[in-house]
């Protein structure tokens, strides 16, 4: 009756290492300007990464951080509802509001904690989450924390989302939310926030995104999904994450300024966590600087990701193209895309195998992405390895 007894029977990663397919905690010695590291004694090129925009090792980022650092010192060493809110904290909060063209933002230690406080803070006992079933890890959670009704729809299905909403009655004082990845994190495809609106404004439902993987990249000026759609005014609050094109770690959501009070004063994520390090603050603002100021970085990283869709098509690989920096080539089979994985590696490419429940069933994917900052050398270099490595395996298409 040991409650350990379900970690001394867990052999999953045991037997991976065994067959010498295990992918997972490889641990990276350097990392060579973001688009190459050095793992042992082996450089890859990475494509595995979601540093979209190249800026993990832009000299103006790090020097902004190093400045943070110098000024304020390595942390906070407390939250923002005491002693952990600095000037640059708020500079950062509005900057982000203004970018978005919301009233208000507020921030986390990270993207995770900032679904989990803001769901659990906004849907309560009364209320009912409306979530897509490919949302992300962090969202699941907040709906579990909020006690609410969390009915899933099945992914970017929106006759599904309507029966869910058609028939769900609310109880007296209750609500509706509808929560939805902008761009979902392993097969890049994004949602269909034109529809999500329209439903949402016919059975009066609120609507939180989660744009972690679009912010900085997605739409005209790199606001997300739902300036990419056209749609940024009816879209209630967007969830963010620093982990990404913003090159360091933390998380936001921005929205109605009261909203965003409420959940300042109310969530747990704000109030019990540490706030963000200086160094990840002034990493944001010198990001946010460069997103407005460089609007020619998206356009080379959309040159790439197009560049490398035509190159594995003319391989003949199935590729997922959602219209992200994520492009996820379907292999299919579990095993053969953990061996496809590991001859990757060994060619010198890094990738992120993707099996179920992550992927759909009979979809095992690898998923691949691509920054602003790769080069022509590093693209050829990982379709050469693919094409290599599915010669071997005879898989071709």
């Amino acid at each position: 009756m040991d409650l350990f007894n379900k970690a001394y029977r867990y052999r999953r990663a045991n037997d991976l290492k065994a067959t010498g397919l295990y992918p997972y905690f490889r641990p990276i010695t350097e990392s060579c300007g973001g688009t190459r590291v050095q793992i042992g004694d082996r450089e890859l090129v990475m494509a595995g990464s979601n540093n979209y925009l190249g800026l993990t090792h832009d000299p103006r980022v790090m020097k902004a951080a190093r400045e943070a650092v110098d000024h304020f010192g390595t942390g906070c060493t407390g939250s923002r509802f005491l002693n952990g809110t600095l000037s640059i904290h708020e500079q950062m909060e509005e900057r982000l509001a203004a970018f978005l063209q919301k009233e208000a933002c507020i921030t986390s230690g990270t993207g995770y904690q900032t679904n989990v406080g803001a769901i659990a803070t906004l849907a309560g006992k009364s209320d009912v989450i409306f979530g897509d079933r490919d949302n992300h890890a962090s969202i699941i959670d907040g709906a579990r924390l909020a006690f609410a009704r969390h009915l899933k729809y099945r992914h970017n299905d929106m006759e599904d989302l309507e029966r869910l909403l058609q028939t769900t009655e609310l109880v007296p004082g209750g609500g509706r939310i509808i929560i939805t990845d902008g761009v979902f994190s392993m097969l890049g495809d994004l949602a269909h926030v034109p529809e999500i609106v329209a439903l949402a404004k016919k059975y009066e439902a609120r609507i939180m995104v989660d744009d972690a993987h679009a912010v900085g990249v997605v739409g005209p000026n790199g606001r997300g999904t739902p300036e990419h759609f056209g749609v940024s005014d009816d879209v209630d609050l967007v969830i963010g994450t620093f982990s990404k094109s913003f090159a360091c770690l933390g998380g936001f959501v921005a929205g109605p300024r009261e909203v965003i009070d409420y959940i300042r004063h109310t969530s747990r994520s704000v109030i019990f966590s540490a706030s963000m390090t200086p160094g990840s603050v002034a990493t944001v603002l010198a990001c946010l600087d460069i997103i407005e100021a460089e609007p020619e970085r998206r356009t080379q990283l959309w040159d790439k990701v197009a560049y490398m869709k035509r190159g594995f098509e003319e391989l003949g690989f199935d590729v997922i193209d959602g219209g992200s920096p994520i492009l996820s080539i379907v292999i299919g089979d579990d095993t053969t895309t953990m061996e496809f994985n590991k001859q990757l590696f060994e060619q010198g490419v890094f990738v992120n195998p993707v099996l179920p429940p992550a992927a759909p069933p009979g979809m095992s994917l690898l998923r691949t992405s691509y920054m602003a900052t790769h080069t022509q050398d590093d693209l050829d270099e990982i379709l050469g390895a693919f094409k290599v490595v599915a010669e071997r395996l005879r898989i071709m298409g």
